[in-house]
């Protein structure tokens, strides 16, 4: 039977009428005092799952939050709802943070967030040996995971946490994680008797569609024009560099576009971050330092200039377009160069057999998401062990590709690879193995007599572009490798051999033209399920503009006040009372009272 105090919570101070999917089982374990290892998608609602648990249950929830710059947001939305919350971190004189300590002894707080390199310090903890403790939240969970794309270790001493305080229920929450991350979790924070509960990965309100690389920043302009004009969105690159340059290209062609990366001044990057989170229509372009744990509900589009190194890191960045359920993108641009540059960097990568084995490990994983022929969302979710039938909102789905028998022209490059290793001593990049191909002449040809070649020409019959494609995809399939001894020259495999005595058919995937400039097909469906009717938009406009106003007055950010889905139900229903108000998804008594007669004033 349900918990009638969950409930209150949940609609009064809310303002929502049900849980979704495992929220409920999970708030009423809790309450119950028990562990709990979640794993929930991005906009799936996680933070319910502590929050309401610490207004029932007696004393102060204590949440661990890796980012210091997002606790300042999260502290906000909660004192708007009225529920008392607060934090102790780095950024804090002595004197706030002596209030807050008091506060929570004196048992005036529902929620209190802290960083877990505070909370590890002997201060932090005989302070809160000394208060109430609700329960123990530990957020970006993944964080503790050596294997984890967000590792950080302090995390590691959070295990402790059971021993000091073995009656406190803890709840630890993360939005990715394979299963063998999902053991490493439990073991390392001494979860090993915690329930887990992994809901679905899915996020069907946002498009994946993985496109070959040709002027990336001509395309991503492209793709912000035609879809996401004045749209919020974050572009991520791989080099502090790439950011700075393509922030520089988006403004320069009337973007609003700001960098963030780890070798900018901590100023810079809170201001910008800042600047994010509270405008509208403002395009992030970040390394992957940006993001974890990001709240705003309202981005519209994510975009990734660079491969990412491992499907978790790219399904927790992607996770951060349309947390608010309405529809988004998540576009990648990937070629040749990319897995050339990423299979050195793991050569090159300091670190064990071990250790190199496994980041190739997800880096086939990725290249394999990638080159996919078959739905990406039943690729995505197979990753993290859920089955789904084909999702109709992918561009495999909606543009399927075409795959075609590359056996010869595989062979024709292996060939090439060979010979000029067999019978030169040499090794070369992709550029100049494609120009023999093709039987193009060029100083470096004739300088070294590659004319003579009996491969020199074969390839005639492809474009340039084309053979990138070959190579691209020999190189994901491991038939092809990168010698960085070589400064990033091709080499044969183990797998090779097969290819070259036709013992082995390859069947290779050919993207359309249309589709490599630059993925417009999304476009107007994208438009049709964001619109509203006409006589709809007016209000809606209204009540986006009244809360620009009221977010500003209050210096928080617009989605703390209301998030836009809320506003379209308010535009859509049309409420003529306070009670009908009240019904709305997003609006507690706290927020009833504070803007309820604003809204209907709006709304007559």
């Amino acid at each position: 039977m349900s918990d009638p105090r969950a409930q209150g919570v949940l609609q009064r101070v809310f303002g929502y009428e049900s849980f979704r999917g495992d929220q409920q089982a999970i708030v009423e374990h809790v309450i119950g005092g028990g562990d709990a290892l979640v794993l929930m998608p991005t906009g799936g609602g996680k933070s319910l799952c502590y929050q309401v648990p610490a207004l029932v249950r007696e004393g102060t929830g204590v949440v661990v939050s890796p980012l210091i710059a997002l606790m300042q947001d999260q502290v906000d939305a909660l004192t708007e709802l009225g529920v008392r919350a607060a934090y102790l971190n780095s950024t804090q004189d002595w004197r706030v943070a002596r209030d807050v300590e008091q506060a929570f002894l004196d048992g005036e707080l529902d929620l209190l967030y802290v960083a877990p390199e505070r909370l590890l310090t002997d201060r932090c903890l005989q302070l809160l040996d000394r208060g109430r403790i609700a329960l123990f939240a530990i957020d970006e969970a993944h964080c503790v995971s050596q294997w984890g794309h967000d590792f950080r270790p302090e995390y590691l001493g959070l295990s402790m946490l059971h021993e000091r305080w073995p009656d406190v229920p803890r709840i630890a929450l993360t939005a990715t994680a394979t299963a063998t991350t999902r053991v490493e979790i439990a073991q390392r924070l001494a979860l090993d008797q915690a329930e887990h509960f992994v809901a679905s990965f899915d996020r069907p309100n946002i498009r994946y569609r993985i496109v070959e690389k040709n002027e990336v920043r001509r395309q991503l302009l492209d793709l912000i024009r035609a879809e996401h004009e004045g749209d919020s969105g974050v572009v991520y690159c791989l080099s502090r560099a790439r950011v700075e340059e393509t922030a520089d290209f988006l403004r320069q062609n009337g973007v609003n576009a700001l960098p963030y990366h780890a070798g900018l001044s901590a100023a810079v990057r809170s201001a910008n971050q800042s600047r994010f989170l509270r405008e509208d229509g403002i395009v992030m372009v970040a390394t992957i330092a940006f993001g974890m744990g990001i709240d705003k509900p309202d981005v519209r589009f994510v975009a990734h200039i660079d491969l990412p190194k491992s499907v978790e890191g790219y399904y927790q960045e992607t996770g951060r377009a349309g947390r608010d359920g309405l529809p988004a993108s998540a576009w990648l641009a990937y070629g040749l160069q990319d897995v050339v540059q990423q299979r050195r960097m793991i050569d090159e990568s300091p670190g064990d057999e071990a250790y190199r084995r496994r980041l190739g490990q997800q880096l086939d994983a990725m290249l394999g998401l990638c080159e996919t022929v078959e739905c990406r969302r039943v690729r995505l979710l197979a990753y993290f062990g859920q089955t789904i039938t084909a999702c109709g909102n992918c561009d495999v789905c909606l543009e399927p590709p075409q795959s075609w028998d590359g056996t010869v022209a595989a062979q024709k490059v292996l060939s090439a690879v060979y010979r000029l290793w067999k019978e030169r001593g040499q090794r070369y990049g992709a550029g100049h193995i494609i120009d023999i191909l093709r039987g193009k002449v060029t100083d470096r040809t004739r300088q070294h007599g590659h004319e003579t070649l009996s491969v020199f020409g074969v390839g005639a019959d492809l474009s340039e572009n084309a053979w990138r494609g070959v190579l691209r995809q020999l190189l994901a399939q491991g038939l092809l490798t990168v010698d960085h001894e070589g400064y990033g020259t091709l080499a044969l495999t183990e797998g090779s051999r097969a290819v070259l005595k036709g013992e082995h058919q390859l069947m290779l995937r050919r993207e359309s033209e249309k589709k490599a400039r630059a993925g417009k097909s999304g476009g107007r469906a994208r438009a049709a399920a964001v619109e509203l009717p006409p006589d709809a938009q007016p209000l809606f406009d209204a009540l986006r503009n009244w809360r620009g106003e009221v977010a500003k007055n209050h210096g928080v950010p617009a989605y703390v006040i209301f998030h836009d889905a809320t506003l379209r139900e308010i535009a859509l229903a049309r409420p003529g009372s306070m009670d009908e108000l009240g019904h709305i998804n997003g609006v507690g008594v706290r927020k009833l009272e504070a803007y309820g007669d604003d809204i209907l004033r709006l709304v007559a």
